[in-house]
């Protein structure tokens, strides 16, 4: 079914009643009270026994369309407009025109008026208004039976107490639904702002996981390529075959980066449709990690156990494999003019997975251009993230050295 453009902007699907645009609401109402009144009148004046009304005329018609445009200002300027229709909805009710659904003007607008915070101006001024009403019309009104019949000004029937009661329980029930209104929107506003901040929170984790990733990629493998362009110059005039030994392990170096660094932007793209063209970082290729090591000039021992019975988080698989990667960079940056033993060990336990790493190297930095980085914090993220432990320092007798413990899902691992 083709919908009529002027309705489009209030159909959407989940587009709530005060997300409409302000004009939707008082077009809406204006009709359905005009159409509704008429449809009263009708019945007052065709039906047995139906109470006397005045007809409605202009004056009748002008009043209702000005309550409803008065509406157009309900959020602006709530208080004027209660004003408004208040006084619109009295003088309909004192001309003694037939009853229908002009009430409803003023609920939107005591509504309104509630919704914007002047609660107690709502709660006192509705209650005050139909007190003075009830006043007003037991002084100046007529019997029942001469309502809208009589040549007044305000032909309007004297109050029973049966009539006020149950327009006193109407403005209470139309009180108390304002407040559940305003209570249901506001709880909507509370959820609407946790769940931003929650998007928020997680675009911000997102961004340090990236970030981590992106700097334990550059950070190894520029690294790597940066000592092995050095022993390459080196060595390219005296022993030219050992040169193209660290040409081939820059080469190596840079397409290991250059993969991983797709891996991370495709992420960024959101392209994990396809899969990947190399295995995600884990242990699996922590060899792979060790040789590069080996290439870049390091002696390397490695002791890694068979991980236990059952898939290792992929969390804690990453994060195993970066703490060891940048450990290793650290060592290439950081240990000093060689030779430099490093010692590698990752072992599971009751409490989880265990990973030492240590060198013997001397703490002189091998690249000049290096003033620190962000290496041990991100380790220390990685770990804490997982609900891990990291620290790093000094290695009794010379070195370096860094030991975490990360949590291993159901077969939580210790220090063996």
């Amino acid at each position: 079914m083709n919908v009529p453009t002027v309705l489009r902007p209030f159909l959407q699907p989940g587009l709530r009643p005060r997300d409409w645009p302000v004009w939707v609401v008082p077009l809406l109402l204006g009709a359905f009270v005009t159409a509704g009144s008429f449809g009263a009148q009708r019945n007052a004046l065709e039906e047995p026994h139906a109470y006397p009304t005045t007809r409605l005329d202009a004056f009748a018609i002008g009043l209702l369309l000005t309550g409803a445009a008065a509406l157009l200002a309900r959020r602006r300027l709530p208080v004027p407009t209660a004003l408004v229709v208040g006084a619109v909805v009295v003088l309909y009710l004192l001309r003694a025109y037939p009853y229908g659904p002009v009430v409803l003007l003023l609920s939107v607008a005591v509504l309104a008026l509630v919704v914007s915070g002047h609660r107690i101006g709502a709660w006192a001024g509705t209650i005050t208004g139909f007190l003075g009403y009830c006043a007003l019309t037991w002084l100046i009104g007529l019997p029942a039976d001469l309502r809208g019949t009589a040549e007044r000004l305000f032909p309007v029937e004297r109050p029973t107490a049966v009539g006020a009661t149950i327009g006193l329980l109407a403005v209470l029930v139309s009180l108390t639904g304002s407040e559940l209104v305003r209570i249901s929107a506001e709880r909507a506003a509370e959820a609407e702002s946790r769940r931003r901040e929650l998007e928020r929170r997680r675009a911000s984790e997102e961004r340090l996981r990236i970030a981590r990733e992106l700097h334990d990629v550059l950070a190894h493998n520029i690294s790597m390529i940066n000592v092995q362009a050095g022993v390459a110059l080196h060595l390219i005039d005296e022993r030219p075959e050992q040169a193209r030994t660290a040409l081939a392990a820059i080469k190596e170096a840079s397409k290991e980066a250059l993969t991983e660094m797709r891996q991370v932007i495709g992420v960024l793209r959101q392209q994990g449709e396809t899969a990947p063209r190399s295995p995600a970082a884990g242990l699996d290729r922590l060899p792979e990690l060790l040789d590069r090591a080996r290439a870049a000039g390091l002696t390397v021992h490695a002791e890694v156990d068979p991980p236990p019975p059952g898939a290792l988080p992929a969390g804690t698989d990453l994060a195993v494999f970066r703490i060891v990667q940048e450990s290793l960079t650290n060592v290439t940056r950081h240990a000093g003019p060689g030779p430099v033993t490093v010692w590698v060990r990752v072992s599971y336990g009751e409490r989880g997975v265990f990973i030492r790493v240590d060198d013997d190297g001397r703490g002189a930095a091998l690249l000049a251009e290096d003033t620190g980085g962000s290496g041990l914090a991100g380790m220390r993220e990685r770990a804490a993230a997982l609900g891990g432990e990291l620290s790093a320092g000094p290695r009794p007798g010379g070195g370096f050295r860094v030991t975490a413990l990360l949590p291993a899902g159901p077969a939580e691992a210790e220090e063996r």
